[in-house]
């Protein structure tokens, strides 16, 4: 059984854990104030453009949403995302647990577009009977795989800047956004187009581990209190700090994660050379095709797919991920599969 259900099923790449071996038994000052975590931060300001960003590590990404929406937001305040989003639909509530409400709005491609930022402020902002929007929340690649152009992310930044709110972007699968061959985002524009962002560790060859990166001064003070409140400041911090020093001090991030997207289009094309529709056409490591019912049953007999979407015709439409670290052995099993179903 091959899987493709998603992009963290394996450890991590070679060179993170060969990181961790050779540091295993230094010590280290704890909670993230070590020389690998200040040396890893200094990496991504200088590979993000961004010199005066604050950075910080921290284990998973709903932890770390949880975090940063958290920190900022008033208590009266909410934070607008695509229906589509990770903290909407795929996080337990956990932004609701902390006293926010999660505003979503339409999108059948995973985008938010600015005149929905615009009718939200209209409707919601200046009524105190109704929770204020603080903050606007994507994610670089979406959940369905799609990407804002550079236009995009500049305009839904002008938005916020137009209201007074703060832009956050989720980059749990950052590298194989900005690794895509349709991509026209750089990581300065990141940085550039919005007040936080996180570099994703998890899905894209770390053990664990995000690292989050603050450009706006006011959400800088006191961060890692919120860190601690929500348990999510490691006492073992160089852990973070080691892996993003592998992955980014000689770009192995992206260089993996192009990987990925490559071996995601091979599959596409198959798909499309078989006429097989997709609920939405990705550029990077997500598929999501629409099969038969027949076609599902064949293919989950040898292979690991998440269901993503079920129809009232009987299909289905799956999540078929790459990972950094996908094998031709099984794309090249998956494609055979696929020609024959």
């Amino acid at each position: 059984m091959f899987y493709f259900n998603c992009d963290y099923m394996e450890g991590c790449h070679p060179e993170v854990l060969a990181r961790l071996t050779e540091t295993n038994l230094e010590q280290c000052i704890g909670y993230g104030e070590d020389d690998y975590c200040a040396r890893a931060a200094e990496i991504i300001r200088d590979r993000f453009d961004c010199p005066g960003a604050a950075v910080h590590f921290l284990v998973g990404g709903t932890q770390t949403n949880t975090v940063v929406i958290s920190s900022v937001l008033r208590p009266f305040e909410g934070v607008i995302c695509a229906e589509t989003g990770h903290i909407n639909v795929h996080e337990t509530g956990a932004i609701e647990a902390t006293g926010h409400k999660v505003l979503a709005v339409p999108s059948e491609d995973g985008l938010i577009r600015p005149e929905q930022i615009d009718r939200v402020m209209k409707e919601q902002g200046d009524d105190e009977h109704i929770v204020r929007p603080g903050m606007v929340y994507i994610s670089f690649p979406t959940e369905v795989g799609t990407l804002y152009t550079l236009s995009q992310l500049e305009d839904i930044y002008a938005a916020c800047r137009r209201w007074g709110l703060y832009l956050f972007i989720d980059g749990a699968r950052l590298g194989y956004g900005l690794t895509a061959e349709e991509c026209d985002v750089t990581p300065a524009d990141i940085a550039r187009c919005s007040d936080a962002f996180y570099i994703g560790g998890t899905k894209v060859g770390a053990l664990f581990g995000e690292a989050v990166v603050i450009t706006h001064p006011d959400m800088m003070p006191r961060f890692r209190y919120m860190m601690k409140r929500a348990g999510g400041l490691l006492a073992k911090g160089r852990l973070l700090g080691v892996q993003f020093i592998a992955l980014l001090e000689n770009d192995l991030y992206f260089d993996i994660a192009e990987k990925a997207v490559q071996q995601a289009g091979k599959i596409r094309q198959k798909l499309l050379d078989k006429g097989i529709p997709l609920m939405v056409d990705s550029p990077t490591n997500q598929l999501f095709p629409i099969f038969t019912a027949e076609q599902m049953a064949a293919l989950t007999a040898d292979f690991g797919l998440a269901v993503w979407k079920t129809y009232d015709d009987g299909r289905t439409a799956a999540r078929i991920c790459t990972s950094w670290c996908t094998p031709d052995e099984q794309v090249d099993a998956l494609m055979e599969a696929i020609e024959r179903v």
